[in-house]
């Protein structure tokens, strides 16, 4: 690995708002795209982080299908930790850059796709988060859904599916939850950090609370690790393994992209690695763990498998219990929501406009466009969502593997943060009117064999590792053709190291 170096005193700074400088292009820069001096979360902060990405309604059906593959428990478990690694793994590749130069994802972009290229990857990245907002939006307007019917029975009438798809109950309660969503969003990160510091170890509690009435209920004896009847030859097996491993990093592939909208808060990258740590391995698969204690328990109490966590809370006798459940798994999946897909698509358009989109204004649009999309007609159709997570890999992968690759292989960990705000010729990173020809043509070859592969019904199975097909391509690609810009000394000017 080459040192790391940064130009620019100013990326280390540690406290007060962004550092813009006077000769910062105002078409590049604003207040939350500048450099931060707010380097101040700390391992637990990041491990926070990621408790509410895991801990989510989403998480939990990911875990848990994963014990129907047909697998051993151990199999599994394997295929879990594999895959969390490699994400631990790659987390901490895109968290270095970020956390050097104080900037969000969009901003580091500029290196590798120049100035105004980076509106590329975050304008793709920003769609796509708004999408997925959207859902998980929907996702926890049902469970409040559930809690407002299970006291509030007369509101039966109000769940007839009425305008676009959705009852005026379901209305009702997506617009709570929206609203909801974006007061905390409005008061900036340190209410998000504030938010995520308590969601995710509050559904820890629920899980095992869950998990121990239900092993209350069944018995110890009744609970099996193994939730299939499949047979499986010695080649079904280790596919099925491979695929498992390849879900796991594709689940975790939009978070992972844009951790560096989080990483840049960072006290060093010390702390964000112990996070990482703690949060990753260790945390998954716990959670996995205590998943499958209440999926098998389902089994054994109801007489069939549920892998919807709201209906498992929703079966619990006690309405009080039911009541504060599912109201968990609400702030659970808000957590999620806004720090995978409110956060990001903030930081992506703003970077579009710096002057006339501020990080709330990126939020809204986000925010706004979710419900555009009316995301439960998207949800409903399973067909979309298998495409939609395809799609997702084969656009990700590719945007994930010139990132490093340029960073790590081209630049060898060199950049000029104050280069990254110049719109001027001059610039470092201009490269062609601000667009690097380069990393675009890396990017469109990538994505284009991601997209065949998903939609050539043949390949199915293949689609599955859509996610590191792009990543490799796309990395190969323009480590070949932007070779010869491939870095042999520092850069030019003040020289900062992280062991500073």
């Amino acid at each position: 690995m080459p040192n790391q170096e940064i130009t620019s005193a100013t990326a280390s700074s540690g406290q007060g708002a962004g550092i813009i400088k006077p000769y910062y292009s105002p078409r590049l820069c604003n207040d939350d795209l500048a450099p931060t001096r707010d380097q101040n979360w700390s391992w637990y902060n990041i491990f926070s982080f990621w408790m509410s990405d895991v801990h989510s309604m989403g998480g939990y059906v990911v875990a848990a299908s994963f014990f129907t593959l047909g697998l051993t428990s151990w199999q599994v478990l394997l295929c879990l930790l594999c895959g969390i690694c490699i994400v631990q793994i790659c987390a901490n590749l895109v968290a270095k850059p970020s956390q050097q130069a104080g900037v969000p994802y969009a901003v580091i972009c500029r290196q590798a796709f120049g100035v105004f290229g980076a509106n590329i990857p975050a304008v793709i990245r920003g769609l796509i988060a708004f999408a997925w907002y959207g859902i998980q939006t929907y996702l926890a307007a049902s469970a409040l859904m559930l809690v407002l019917l299970k006291f509030f029975p007369s509101l039966t009438p109000l769940t007839v599916p009425h305008w676009l798809g959705l009852s005026a109950l379901g209305w009702i309660c997506f617009g709570i939850m929206w609203v909801l969503q974006a007061m905390v969003f409005w008061h900036g990160m340190s209410a998000i950090k504030r938010f995520i510091d308590v969601a995710g170890p509050a559904v820890y509690i629920v899980m095992l609370m869950l998990a121990g009435w239900i092993l209350y209920k069944t018995g110890l004896s009744n609970i099996s690790f193994t939730l299939s009847t499949k047979t499986l030859t010695v080649g079904q097996q280790g596919w099925e393994m491979l695929t498992a491993t390849a879900l796991v990093v594709s689940y975790f592939s939009g978070p992972l992209l844009n951790f560096g909208d989080f990483s840049r808060y960072g006290k060093s990258m010390s702390e964000i690695r112990r996070g990482n740590r703690w949060g990753l391995p260790f945390n998954f698969l716990l959670f996995s763990i205590v998943t499958v204690v209440i999926v098998s328990g389902t089994q054994s109490l109801f007489g069939q498998m549920i892998t919807d966590p709201i209906e498992t809370v929703s079966r619990v006798g006690n309405s009080v219990a039911v009541a504060l459940g599912l109201l968990t798994m609400i702030i659970a999946t808000i957590g999620i929501n806004i720090v995978a897909n409110f956060v990001s698509p903030a930081f992506d358009f703003s970077n579009c406009s710096p002057q006339k989109i501020s990080f709330r204004t990126g939020g809204m649009i986000a925010a706004v466009g979710s419900v555009l999309l009316t995301p439960w007609n998207l949800f409903q159709s399973p067909e979309i969502i298998h495409y939609t997570l395809d799609v997702l890999g084969s656009f990700i992968g590719p945007l994930f593997g010139i990132l490093l690759a340029d960073y790590y292989l081209i630049k060898r960990g060199h950049m000029d943060v104050d280069a990254l705000f110049n719109a001027t010729p001059s610039g470092r990173y201009w490269y062609r009117n601000g667009f690097n020809p380069k990393a675009i043509a890396a990017l469109v070859p990538a994505v284009v064999i991601g997209l065949v592969i998903s939609f050539t019904p043949g390949l199915h199975q293949v689609a599955n590792f859509s996610w590191f097909i792009g990543a490799f391509l796309a990395g190969g690609f323009y480590r070949y053709i932007a070779r010869h810009d491939r870095a042999t000394s520092g850069a030019i000017g003040y020289m900062k190291t992280e062991a500073e």
